[in-house]
């Protein structure tokens, strides 16, 4: 009995797992879908719905990615993200963060609230990198050990040459 659970955890491992050339190849990242809330954060109450928009990389006049529209499918409130698969895979693991080219879709004459803004382009920004700080206790460890061998230097004589 054991002996056939080995091999039908194997038989499934190999199926599902990376071992399966099959599985690797037809795993595809098309256009991807994120939150309209997610996206635009604090704009989300105040942006008109859009049909088609340009998405750069750092600023307008930068790498033309791809476009966004607004799948009106399974997931009503996304927005979906046509772009190649690198980016797509970057973009769903958090390596980037939006940022925004927008006007005015009311008149200026209305100056009560917040006024509704229409998008022209979405910014992808990369995250930047960061050093990782150094635990507390390998801090102190670290500063007790200098403190121990400058003590230890000071205190030793120096040895004279016969």
């Amino acid at each position: 009995m054991p002996v056939k659970r080995c091999v039908l955890r194997a038989f499934l491992f190999f199926l599902h797992g990376s071992a399966n050339p099959w599985y690797r190849n037809n795993m595809s990242f098309g256009p991807i879908s994120i939150s309209r809330r997610h996206v635009l954060g604090d704009l989300y109450t105040r942006c008109d719905a859009i049909e088609s928009v340009p998405v750069h990389m750092d600023n307008i006049e930068g790498e033309l990615l791809g476009h966004v529209d607004e799948g009106l499918g399974h997931y009503a409130d996304a927005f979906r993200f046509h772009l190649n698969e690198d980016i797509c895979k970057k973009l769903s693991a958090g390596h980037f963060t939006y940022s925004f080219n927008y006007e005015h879709s009311e008149n200026e004459e209305k100056v009560t609230g917040r006024r509704r803004i229409k998008l022209n382009a979405i910014l992808l920004n990369a995250r930047k990198g960061y050093a990782k700080p150094v635990p507390k206790t390998k801090a102190s460890a670290v500063a007790a050990l200098a403190a121990e061998t400058a003590a230890a230097e000071a205190a030793a004589p120096e040895s004279a040459e016969v």
